[in-house]
Order: C-alpha cells, then sequence, then structure tokens
C-alpha cells in the first residue's frame, strides 16, 4: 500500500505548530524541515515524534532552497507539504489516501486554501490553489520565492466546492504586517518584471483592475469590511511593484 510523508518547513514556528503537528495524525510519516530555529521548534517536533532534519539558514531569506531539500528527505513515494500556520481537515488526509490508490491517480494534486482577514473567512482569498501533493521522484521546487513546485506529470485541482478538503490558514495577517510582506515580496518580484515595459498607465490600471477583480470578480464585497480593506491592500501591493519598477527606469536614466 502507498504511504504518504507529510513536510512541514519550519522556522521559529511555535505559534501554531503543536496544532499542525495534531492535524497530521494518520499520516505515515511527518517530517520537520527546520531552517536552525532559534525557539522551541525542533523540541516541540521531537517530543510529538516527528522526523527533524536540519537545512541551514545560511544566509537564506526564502524558504523556496529548503522545501526542494524536504521532499527528497521524505521516505515516501507520495508527499504532503504543509507550512507551519495551516491545518490538514481529516476529510483532506482520508481523500489523499483514497486517491493514491487509484490506478490513474495524478502525479500531482492542487489543494484549494481557506484564508482568512480580521478574524473573518475571505471569499477573494477563495480558492487560493496551492500545489503541495506529489510523487517525489518526479517533483523539482525551484529557489524562486512563491513558485510551485514542478511535477513531471499529470496535475489535478481538487473542486473548489468540497470546502472542507481545503487546507485552513491560520495566518489571519494584520494589516501592518501584510504591508510588511508587500515590501518584501515585491522587492523579489521586481526582478521577474523587469522585462515588462510598464508607464503611467500600469500604474493606474493595474490596482484599479486587482481591486475590481479582488472586491467584485471574487466577490470580496461579501466579507463586509475586511473584504474591502484586503481589496485595497491587493490593490497596493499591485502599485508597489509597478512603482518600483518606475523608480529603477526613472533612476537609471537619471544616472546616464
Amino acid at each position: 500500500m502507498s504511504k504518504i510523508s507529510a513536510v512541514i518547513n519550519t522556522y521559529n514556528a511555535t505559534l501554531h505548530l503543536q496544532r499542525v503537528i495534531d492535524a497530521l495524525k494518520g499520516f505515515d510519516e511527518v517530517l520537520v524541515c527546520d531552517m536552525e530555529s532559534t525557539d522551541q521548534t525542533v523540541k516541540i517536533a521531537l517530543n510529538n515524534g516527528c522526523r527533524v532534519v536540519t537545512f541551514p539558514k545560511d544566509g537564506h531569506t526564502i524558504v523556496e532552497p529548503a522545501r526542494e531539500f524536504a521532499i527528497h528527505e521524505a521516505q515516501h513515494e507520495w508527499v504532503l507539504v504543509i507550512d507551519a500556520d495551516e491545518l490538514v481537515t481529516p476529510e483532506l488526509r482520508d481523500y489523499l489516501y483514497k486517491q493514491i490508490q487509484r490506478p490513474d491517480c495524478p502525479d500531482g494534486i492542487a489543494i484549494p486554501r481557506r484564508n482568512y482577514f480580521m478574524g473573518r473567512f475571505l471569499h477573494s482569498a477563495y480558492p487560493d490553489y496551492v500545489l503541495r501533493f506529489f510523487r517525489r521522484d518526479v517533483t523539482h521546487w525551484p529557489p524562486v520565492i512563491h513558485c510551485s513546485p514542478e511535477v513531471e506529470g499529470k496535475v489535478e485541482r481538487i473542486p473548489r466546492n468540497l470546502r472542507e478538503l481545503a487546507l485552513e490558514h491560520l495566518a489571519n495577517d494584520s494589516v501592518s504586517d501584510i504591508l510588511r510582506k508587500s515590501d518584501t515580496y515585491s522587492n523579489y518580484e521586481v526582478p521577474r518584471r523587469r522585462h515588462k515595459h510598464y508607464g503611467l498607465g500600469a500604474l493606474i490600471s493595474r490596482p484599479l483592475f486587482r481591486f475590481f477583480k479582488s472586491y467584485i470578480i471574487k466577490r470580496g464585497f461579501l466579507d463586509g469590511m475586511p473584504g474591502l480593506i484586503h481589496a485595497v491592500l491587493d490593490a497596493h501591493y499591485q502599485f508597489v511593484v509597478v512603482a518600483k519598477l518606475l523608480e529603477e527606469k526613472v533612476t537609471s536614466l537619471h544616472d546616464r
């Protein structure tokens, strides 16, 4: 019978780790890949019977290199990658075990994720698919922030209407958290967008479209004030990315 390794990538992850591990009961292996935490993360993992491997932080500012290392440290053919602030429902666990018994099981399965803001479930941030379940030996995770793993083979998505199979994302970021992450993540995104010829139009249109998409198309209006604020923050992120690209362009012209 095929087996599944559940992999958690951690760095100073004590806040939710016990709940995350508790939700992984029933998997054949729980592997914690830790990036040299300085809190009680490793102790919690060991006390719960997890296997722990260390990925040296060594100047790494993103988790993706550790993900590549971790999935190939897993003992079993099938790997489920979980962040240290995500919960796996019993229904999702049972679903994945049923899938790997299928003769036509895909090589990867994208899982919907339930996100929260101001303590409220966000329609506009669902289904937020993440490709986190796959065959270990046909998967590579590129060392690029927020990238998805590359799976050689067939990939399917869990239907979005099966919300009981979605990952529960415990982050519930504050406005300050989102603003701080916007600055950090946009710095990583700028190099990937330098080939784009953005101008004044993009500075206006991209934030406006992102707000429309978040608040209207993805029904953020159903989420009341949290939905409105989150849509504005989505638009703000697009503004920051384009503004940083234009800043580079203007600065380079000035320096010539």
